[in-house]
């Protein structure tokens, strides 16, 4: 029973399947170098939601199974490219006359990482061979001189093995992370801006630590990144009345916050009805940010929520700079709004909400201005007001009807 058509028809039949049942499903099922197995397995991973990524990762850390450790190998990659890292994924079995790293992460602007998985650091690991993978890659030209070992190990414990690489000769230039850390600095980036990734990549490559300053700044910059994150998400309106804004203050509401619960079960809802209608898997880059999972990221989506805001009788929303350039580098990109007192959503081509930006308010109070994005009622459907020119644009033509049962619990973060 091949796995991806089965995915591509009926993902929650698959995912309510645990890793071993998926790897028994792809190719022949024998997870070996080269094999169909093997490449769907790392296909499957690519599409899969980054929780059904953590809860795989525990099946093969609690319940060990035979080729659990390959498993792990392909899943601990696969966190890498959620870090938006570019993965050469390495070979599970050394082979004679290759070099035997589990994976090579790369980035533009920071350094490559030579990554090692270890399921365990119960037993002791030679460093001098895994420094041995990075030198060979050096040599080969497959790797530039800034670069560095990352060991990645399964358990929490890692007291051995840290007191192993602090008293080596590669102690600056090998670093050391555990697994559940990797899956928090996943969730982390996940729930922020895209800022963040960054300063999440320095802290993987070997630092000094006595000054502890950049993971100061990771802990600053995600907690405000993501309070903003959630603030811009439903009330644009309500940070920007006052001195600084173009809105009349007549406009303000003062409604409760939605919770964050339901805005991001909505969000699935909207990511999944699209990815349906588009026939591609996507996968969060961030808060509000989609990727498909195609090399060149061909379909793009910003998505955002708002609720229905009694005393304009409107919804609000933000359009931000940085938005506008992500979907602007896809051959496909869509702001795509949300309602959450409706089962429709509504995906704008970033052409469309492009040509109109000079017709709309633009907030002034923060570093990086955006747009405020208003839908007005027409009758029964609703429309983009483009309060410069006066004129209301309606949006029906962009309606994305969702599907009420497409919400299961263990997909929303």
């Amino acid at each position: 029973m091949p796995l991806l058509p089965i995915l591509a028809t009926n993902p929650q039949e698959i995912y309510a399947l645990d890793i071993r049942q998926i790897v028994a499903l792809c190719g022949n099922g024998r997870l070996t170098d080269g094999s169909e197995c093997s490449a769907e397995l790392r296909d499957f991973l690519r599409r899969a939601p980054s929780e059904q990524l953590f809860q795989y990762i525990e099946t093969c850390l609690d319940e060990g199974f035979d080729k659990s450790g390959q498993v792990l190998q392909d899943l601990v990659n696969e966190l890498g490219r959620r870090l938006d890292f570019e993965v050469r994924n390495g070979n599970y079995a050394g082979r004679q006359n290759s070099i035997g790293f589990d994976g090579i992460w790369s980035s533009q602007g920071a350094r490559s990482l030579v990554v090692e998985v270890k399921t365990t650091d119960a037993y002791r690991i030679n460093l001098d061979t895994i420094a041995s993978y990075r030198s060979r890659l050096i040599d080969s030209g497959q790797l530039s001189t800034a670069s560095s070992v990352l060991i990645i190990v399964g358990r929490q414990d890692t007291g051995d093995l840290e007191a192993q690489v602090r008293g080596s000769r590669h102690a600056w230039d090998i670093r050391l992370i555990s697994v559940d850390s990797l899956v928090k600095l996943v969730k982390i980036k996940e729930s922020a801006e895209a800022g963040t990734v960054e300063r999440i990549r320095e802290l993987l490559a070997p630092f000094e630590y006595t000054r502890v300053d950049k993971i100061i700044e990771l802990a600053f910059t995600a907690i405000n990144e993501i309070g903003e994150a959630i603030q811009s998400e439903e009330a644009p309106l309500l940070q920007e009345i006052g001195g600084d804004s173009e809105i009349s203050p007549a406009l303000k509401s003062t409604q409760e916050r939605t919770p964050s619960e339901i805005i991001e079960a909505l969000r699935y809802k909207i990511i999944s009805a699209i990815s349906a209608r588009e026939g591609m898997p996507l996968i969060k880059k961030s808060r509000a940010l989609y990727w498909s999972t195609d090399s060149e990221r061909k379909l793009r989506l910003a998505c955002t929520i708002s609720k229905h805001y009694v005393k304009s009788d409107d919804y609000w929303y933000a359009y931000h700079p940085a938005w506008d350039t992500f979907l602007g580098e896809a051959d496909n990109g869509y702001y795509v709004l949300g309602c959450v007192d409706r089962e429709t959503a509504y995906a704008l081509p970033r052409t469309w909400i492009k040509n109109r930006l000079d017709e709309l308010h633009i907030s002034k109070s923060k570093d990086e201005p955006y747009w405020h994005i208003v839908l007005v009622r027409s009758g029964e459907e609703l429309a983009l007001r483009g309060y410069r020119s006066g004129r209301d644009y309606p949006i029906s033509e962009f309606a994305v009807k969702l599907n009420s049962a497409a919400t299961p619990a263990l997909l929303v973060p």
